[in-house]
């Protein structure tokens, strides 16, 4: 069982991961465009010679958003390291083995 510090340097580290930034933004702005294109006009359909691309924009940037979320769901950041811990500050050639 994970320790009470342990899981909230997991929080923090998650929580600065850009997947979840990136993923966020995705799935929000596919939301709109695809809601854009749920209500386009005859005369916007024009424009793109027939094509809705407001609707399939959006769900590829909805599909995106949300595969950049189950990516961090699946494989999520390792916790930060403790303050003062050492480990970190000393060469992975340098460090003792064992």
């Amino acid at each position: 069982m994970a320790s009470e510090s342990e899981t909230g340097r997991r929080r923090v580290a998650r929580l600065f991961d850009v997947r979840l930034v990136i993923g966020g933004l995705f799935v929000i702005y596919g939301v709109i465009v695809t809601g854009m294109g749920l209500f386009d006009s005859s005369a916007e359909l024009a424009k793109a010679q027939g094509v809705h691309i407001n609707t399939w924009m959006g769900l590829v940037m909805l599909v995106f958003g949300l595969l950049m979320l189950l990516w961090l769901r699946l494989n999520p950041p390792e916790a930060l390291p403790e303050p003062g811990d050492e480990a970190d500050t000393v060469p992975s050639d340098e460090r003792p083995e064992g």
